[in-house]
């Protein structure tokens, strides 16, 4: 019944696809799908931050669809199909781990990533290209800087300890407020980049990933802000009502109150 699962899964895109099926389904491009697919990947990292377990099935059921759906698309233009679709990560799996599949030897995660570049250098003929090749530059600006970072790090091109990425973050923070000083738009949008991918780089160094950092402290500028509405709702009133002091003090009672 499992493996018929998926052969009914094919089966159900091919009809929704056929001159028979879905108007929606047959108007879709690989282009038209590209949005899908991103929410789709969302979807599933917050049924994983949520921790419910069934809605992380019924998501990777919509993530694996959009696969299932481009795979499709190819079949029809005779490019290639589903299965050779995993035919192709079978093969790479098995070849980027030849301490498993083969005879070379691996006892560190590091050791690991050493085999798994070296792989990658030789699938690609021997040629030369830039360590940083392989980050998408269509990546949410965010990841692909951390993305960026890891892979320069890799190879070395890090810094020694974490004291030096921190005084790196503050020497930006420096060049900001020299911009700022003297009201150079053009410079103060740099430097703010530079300052942006130091952070990022602080928050790697430091084993943390900058979008879930970033994440909890919306969340928390959220909660904090909503008890600054109630508090001003409390008193009959609306926030355009209130001075900058009232706000500041009413900001800093939520998170005392946040604190106990």
């Amino acid at each position: 019944m499992r493996e018929q699962s998926l052969a009914r899964l094919l089966e159900i895109m091919e009809i929704l696809r056929s001159e028979q099926g879905c108007p929606w389904d047959r108007e879709q491009t690989l282009e038209s799908l590209k949005s899908p697919l991103v929410e789709e990947t969302y979807e599933v990292l917050d049924a994983i931050d949520g921790g419910d377990r069934q809605a992380l099935k019924d998501e990777l059921g919509d993530l694996l669809l959009q696969v299932v759906f481009q795979a499709q698309l190819c079949r029809e233009e005779d490019s290639f199909d589903f299965y050779d679709v995993a035919q192709a990560i079978c093969d790479k799996l098995i070849r980027r781990h030849p301490h498993i599949f083969a005879e070379a030897e691996a006892v560190t995660s590091q050791d690991v990533i050493r085999h798994w570049e070296a792989i990658k250098q030789v699938e690609r003929g021997g040629a030369r290209r830039s360590v940083l090749a392989g980050v998408p530059r269509s990546m949410p600006p965010m990841p692909r800087a951390y993305q960026l970072q890891r892979k320069a790090a890799r190879v070395g091109f890090d810094w020694p300890d974490v004291r030096g990425v921190a005084d790196k973050v503050a020497e930006e923070l420096r060049e900001v407020e020299d911009a700022l000083a003297r009201d150079h738009a053009e410079d103060l949008r740099e430097e703010l980049g530079d300052l942006l991918f130091s952070v990022i780089n602080l928050c790697r160094f430091a084993g943390c990933d900058a979008e879930e950092m970033l994440k909890g402290a919306n969340k928390k500028f959220e909660r904090r802000f909503q008890r600054v509405e109630q508090s001003v709702e409390a008193e009959g009133r609306v926030l355009p009502d209130c001075s900058a002091e009232e706000l500041d003090r009413l900001w800093n009672e939520a998170k005392r109150a946040e604190k106990g």
